[in-house]
């Protein structure tokens, strides 16, 4: 396993700046996820480090190996693709043992290697078999046995699981996850779905116009994103907007059109100030109801419509004007209507404060 170095790396496609001056760091045996919405820059990292593109500046180190400007094939890096690139005519033993036949490697060794690698994805019993004659499912995992049987450094994947049904997507993850950990590998992992980052990843990057907005592990960018821009994009949230009252570098006051609110302040550096605008971050989980109103963290109307899921319940909660979107987790299913004044609250740790 190694660590993956990015310093100061810049790569342009004429006028168009798709990495801009972007640091990172990958630790050995981590997976690490790029995520971020169509155009971000995510897959022109990956395909950075992999050395199908060369920065146009910046440098790019596997451990203290400086691979900058190292070719593809040298750089001994696996890489699974959206499409599988799988050869047709070819059976699974092939397809998998192709890498290994470029790299000259004896006969005796390519077949232990290989059986080696399709038992690990547990595809042992369809060797001889021809990749039309397999499942997409069954596909990814001879497309990921194939990156695993050369002992890749770094293992590369972009967007391996977007052409699999939800069954089979939940399914891979956890192999996915699986087999990383038990070979040793530092992964990273490039995908717009934000579950898939959230369920397998040990740390996430999320990119925006070409630089990194957060990093940090799954949890800490779902419950403390430190711009508008994470909360968004990583679960569902309701936004706030308020004035702040008083503040400090671990938590404000403010004055918001639902009442007072307390909340975590989780961007390092900031102190909100008395008067400036913020942005309350609120997961619609963390509401809870109750019949009496609060002093503060609270807002008081109705329920105008529900949508029963049966382990959850979603709410349209309409307070002073706004509407709130707020999940009840084993729901007892609330009536909904006009006429009933019920009163929401939150918690203060499950308020965050965002720079306007």
């Amino acid at each position: 396993m190694i660590s993956v170095t990015v310093q100061g790396l810049v790569k342009r496609f004429g006028e168009m700046v798709a990495l801009d001056h972007l640091d990172l760091r990958i630790e050995p045996g981590e997976i690490f996820f790029l995520l971020g919405p169509s155009g971000c820059g995510k897959t022109t990292l990956l395909r950075s480090i992999a050395g199908f593109y060369i920065p146009d500046e910046g440098s790019l180190h596997f451990d203290k190996d400086d691979v900058t400007r190292v070719p593809p094939h040298l750089r001994n890096t696996g890489m699974m693709f959206q499409s599988y690139a799988l050869w047709p005519h070819m059976k699974v033993f092939e397809n998998v043992a192709f890498g290994l036949q470029e790299r000259r490697v004896a006969k005796p060794e390519i077949q232990q290697r290989v059986t080696e690698a399709l038992a690990s994805v547990k595809m042992g019993q369809y060797a001889e078999r021809k990749i039309a004659q397999l499942s997409g499912g069954q596909q990814q995992r001879v497309a990921l046995a194939r990156a695993l049987v050369i002992r890749p450094r770094c293992l590369l994947l972009d967007e391996p699981l977007s052409n699999l049904d939800a069954k089979l997507r939940l399914e891979m993850r956890g192999e996915i996850r699986r087999i990383c950990k038990e070979f040793g590998l530092t992964a990273i992992y490039v995908t717009h779905d934000q579950k898939e980052a959230l369920s397998i990843g040990d740390r996430i990057a999320l990119l925006d116009k070409g630089r990194i907005q957060q990093v940090g592990p799954p949890r800490e960018l779902y419950r403390a994103p430190t711009s508008r821009l994470v909360a968004d994009f990583i679960g569902d949230t309701n936004f706030i907007e308020g004035e702040v009252v008083r503040g400090d570098s671990r938590s404000a006051w403010v004055s918001t059109k639902l009442g007072p609110f307390e909340g975590v302040v989780t961007r390092a550096g900031w102190s909100p100030s008395p008067g400036e605008k913020v942005t309350l971050s609120v997961r619609p989980e963390c509401w809870r109801f109750q019949t009496a109103a609060a002093g503060q963290n609270c807002a008081t109307g109705h329920i105008s419509d529900a949508t029963y899921l049966g382990e959850i319940a979603q709410y349209h909660f309409h307070a002073s004007g706004e509407e709130i979107g707020i999940y009840e987790l084993n729901p007892q299913f609330i009536e909904f209507g006009t006429e009933k004044t019920l009163h929401a609250v939150v918690e203060k740790q499950d308020v965050v404060v965002l720079k306007e």
